[in-house]
């Protein structure tokens, strides 16, 4: 009788869950969505994952019968182990013996022998994991991405702890599935020790493809994902930086198009330097891709050659952010700091966003005021992302002046959404087995994304596709897969 109720039980929930998607998907795919009301009430949301009980589920590639047994499982399944295991232990010792006889070829000082014994340790562990290609082979790896959070920033809701981030993450899986067809893995770590999650990322590693950081506050993201991916030889990305400044790179490409300016002409004025405020920052700027992106190299690799904006100014809770500043200061900040705002301008937002041609949001609510937008350049272009409520509401900025207006919600024009981005960029780095997601990479994804609408159909309600767009996806896999092998750092 219980099988009986439970069966019913996830068929009702299973109805409800594709009602529920039916209805999203046609909201959607209109080209120029009207304004909608709110989603699902708290009731709704509630109830729903109450009823499914978990977003995501493992099932079989292949039926068990009683001959595919032996082989899935034992006797059989130890063939591929042996295999496996084989081509790891001899990679192992190539590796060594590389990195010992680099070490006896390079004896000047003690200093620099330590230095040089870290260094190829690290490089050790790395090389030792790039060339196990049956492990991708005769497993699930290639197309396995770990979805990871401590889950001490989750969306706008703080520090709530890794169990109740848990829905985040099981929600960033499906999305991963749907739009990708990649397995991702929710993975909640209890513990907010940077180093301790470092130790447990990489002892889980082996078994991923990918690994997608989400959900962890700053300044420690940063420190994070740089010294994993110097210690792994799979792609690090954390979302909530590189997928959102993709979206927003794209959206201002389109949007520029629109009120017909260039890039390298504008002021552009962000609030909020934590992760995405600082990342947006970075890719508008080019930076640490500036010295190779006026060469040959860049341009076979991110055509159009990646252009830096004129001028950025950042700003947080103190203030405008400036070479020198002391108050709220940290080393992200201090970074970002030398390659913006080279007049060293202070003060607050306020002084910041005048004469402003674009305001990014990621920061806080209804902290933009109409004064602000009607002190901004003529045919100014808003993108207020704040969650739900954004720094300034839709038609206050478009009767203060502004021209075009996005946000991250999708019942308004416009919506920047890192759905956009992730799926394609994870799916393009997984199709080529590339070791990392570079800056080059990112640039190529901003361009497929902004070129999926034609010139001709962009209007001020309608600089960022949908995500429901089936050509987002393919378009922005294949110019990352194509980046990548041109940058040669794929495997295949």
């Amino acid at each position: 009788m219980q099988n009986i109720d439970n069966k019913k039980t996830e068929k009702k929930a299973e109805n409800k869950a594709e009602a529920l998607t039916e209805k999203n998907i046609e909201k959607q795919t209109e080209k120029r969505p009207e304004k909608k009301p709110e989603g699902q009430t708290e009731n709704d949301a509630i109830q729903l994952h109450k009823e499914l009980k978990g977003k995501i589920e493992i099932i079989s590639k292949s039926k068990v019968t009683k001959d595919s047994l032996k082989l899935l499982y034992t006797p059989g399944v130890a063939y591929p182990c042996l295999e496996i295991s084989k081509e790891i232990n001899q990679n192992t010792k190539n590796s060594k013996e590389k990195c010992s006889k680099e070490n006896n070829n390079n004896e000047k000082n003690s200093n620099e022998n330590t230095n040089k014994e870290n260094n190829a340790k690290r490089d050790y562990n790395k090389e030792k994991d790039s060339n196990n290609d049956l492990l991708y082979e005769y497993t699930g790896k290639g197309n396995f991405v770990a979805v990871i959070t401590d889950g001490s920033a989750v969306l706008g809701l703080g520090n709530i702890g890794a169990e109740a981030s848990l829905p985040v993450m099981e929600g960033k899986a499906i999305l991963f599935k749907e739009f990708a067809d990649i397995n991702a893995f929710p993975i909640a770590i209890i513990s907010q020790n940077t180093d301790e999650i470092i130790n447990i990322v990489k002892n889980i590693s082996p078994i991923f493809g990918g690994i997608n950081l989400e959900d962890i506050s700053a300044p420690r993201c940063f420190e994070i994902e740089q010294r994993l991916k110097k210690e792994l030889n799979i792609p690090v990305f954390h979302d909530d930086q590189h997928g959102t400044a993709i979206v927003v790179l794209a959206a201002l490409t389109n949007a520029l198009k629109v009120v017909k300016k260039d890039i390298s002409n504008i002021k552009v004025v962000i609030n909020g330097a934590g992760a995405a405020g600082i990342s947006i920052a970075k890719l508008l700027s080019c930076f640490q891709i500036e010295q190779n992106c006026y060469g040959n190299v860049c341009k076979s690799v991110c055509a159009p050659v990646c252009t830096p904006v004129k001028e950025i100014i950042l700003c947080d809770t103190t203030g405008i952010i400036y070479e020198g500043r002391k108050e709220g200061m940290n080393s992200a900040k201090e970074e970002i700091a030398n390659q913006t705002n080279k007049k060293r301008i202070k003060g607050t937002l306020k002084d910041a966003i005048k004469d402003a041609d674009v305001f990014i949001g990621v920061s806080a609510p209804n902290i933009v005021t109409e004064e602000m937008i009607v002190s901004m350049a003529k045919d100014s272009i808003v993108f207020a992302m704040s969650n739900p409520v954004p720094e300034i509401m839709p038609e206050i900025a478009k009767k203060a002046g502004a021209r075009i207006v996005g946000t991250g919600r999708s019942d308004f024009n416009n919506q920047i959404n890192n759905v956009l981005a992730f799926p394609g960029v994870f799916k393009g780095t997984l199709s080529v087995r590339a070791s990392s997601i570079t800056n080059e990479m990112k640039i190529a994804a901003a361009n497929a994304l902004a070129a999926c609408i034609p010139e001709k159909e962009l209007t001020e309600d309608y600089v960022i596709p949908s995500p429901f767009d089936k050509q987002v996806v393919e378009k922005v896999a294949k110019a990352v897969a194509g980046c990548a092998v041109k940058q040669k750092i794929n495997r295949i």
